[in-house]
């Protein structure tokens, strides 16, 4: 699915440490080289040793929902037709520690509660310019 955002919609600063995660399609956890220590998001230097040597380790993507918001009101105004919507904190299955913020456009609202089983899937965006 391709999916358009406006031109004054603001996206992730793409760096080094943060591509991979936004542009993979895949669920890439970052991990520390030098101690092992996995954290999201990803950053310059390891939470646990300061190690500046990650690489990515890729998990399936499920999980379940640890907590969870329902937005009434939108955070930027081409949000407005999509509210209300379900922000998501999501405990991964393989590293439960590691948790992944999302939404679940597909999901009705009175069916969003913790526990629920979801797994990531991601859309392509394009500029509108």
């Amino acid at each position: 699915m391709r999916k358009v955002l406006p031109s004054d919609w603001t996206l992730p600063l793409l760096e080094p440490h943060t591509e991979a995660f936004f542009t993979s399609g895949r669920m890439l956890i970052q991990s520390c080289t030098r101690c092992q220590t996995v954290q999201h998001p990803p950053e310059v230097l390891c939470h646990e040793c300061l190690g500046t040597s990650f690489e990515d380790r890729e998990v399936r993507g499920e999980g379940t929902v640890h907590s969870f918001i329902i937005v009434h009101h939108p955070a930027h105004p081409s949000l407005a037709d999509s509210v209300p919507y379900a922000v998501v904190l999501v405990s991964l299955d393989e590293l439960p520690e590691v948790r992944i913020t999302g939404n679940l456009p597909d999901t009705p609202l009175d069916q969003v509660e913790i526990g629920l089983r979801v797994r990531a899937t991601w859309n392509e965006f394009v500029g509108s310019d």
